[in-house]
């Protein structure tokens, strides 16, 4: 065994622990995960229309946030594409995750600091936790295949915009480039059916 899987192992471990810790009481680490959220969203412009600063319950929650489709929220989203702050989260968010989807169009979903690390811990903890699971580790000494969007982003009025996988590509950790497929120049075409054939 090379020193790579040895030390996989080791992480993936650490990892599954960590999980642990919060996954076994699952009411309590959704309470505090939706008590920070209402928190830290209290003094944005949806926060305030929605009176967050009286909600303490889950049932104030509801009775206060309507259940909503994308057109509905699409007046917050225009107003944070155009550039304002502090409206569905404070400040600006750091990407536009652009996404096609099956109705509405285009839509624009804000990536923001404090989201990004979960998109990233997300994707992690489930090679990790594959690993420790299974036991098999062996394939990190080989190469992976990436499926992902075009990594290549726009600016829209100052916030980088592009598909959610090529933004994440940006943060795949240096110890996984040495052993990723398909190339940068690849996996910058845009039309999927050319980059299949490309990638084949």
């Amino acid at each position: 065994m090379s020193l790579k899987p040895f030390f996989a192992k080791l992480f993936a471990k650490n990892s599954y622990l960590k999980t642990q810790l919060w996954a076994k009481k699952p009411i309590e680490t959704q309470r505090n995960v939706f008590e920070d959220l209402i928190r830290q969203a209290k003094k944005t412009k949806f926060g305030i229309d929605h009176h967050f600063n009286q909600i303490k319950t889950f049932k104030d929650f509801t009775q206060n946030v309507p259940v909503r489709d994308y057109e509905e929220l699409k007046p917050y989203i225009d107003k944070v594409v155009k550039g304002e702050e502090n409206i569905l989260w404070n400040g600006k968010p750091l990407y536009f995750a652009k996404t096609s989807g099956t109705t509405s169009g285009a839509k624009y979903i804000p990536l923001t600091k404090e989201s990004m690390p979960f998109h990233i811990e997300a994707a992690r903890n489930a090679i990790l936790h594959y690993i420790h699971e299974t036991g098999n580790a062996d394939f990190v000494d080989g190469k992976m295949i990436f499926l992902q969007g075009s990594p290549i982003l726009e600016q829209k009025n100052g916030i980088k915009l592009g598909r959610l996988s090529g933004i994440v590509a940006h943060f795949v950790p240096k110890y996984l480039q040495k052993n990723r497929m398909p190339s940068w120049e690849t996996n910058c075409i845009e039309d999927w059916e050319t980059k299949v054939n490309a990638i084949v």
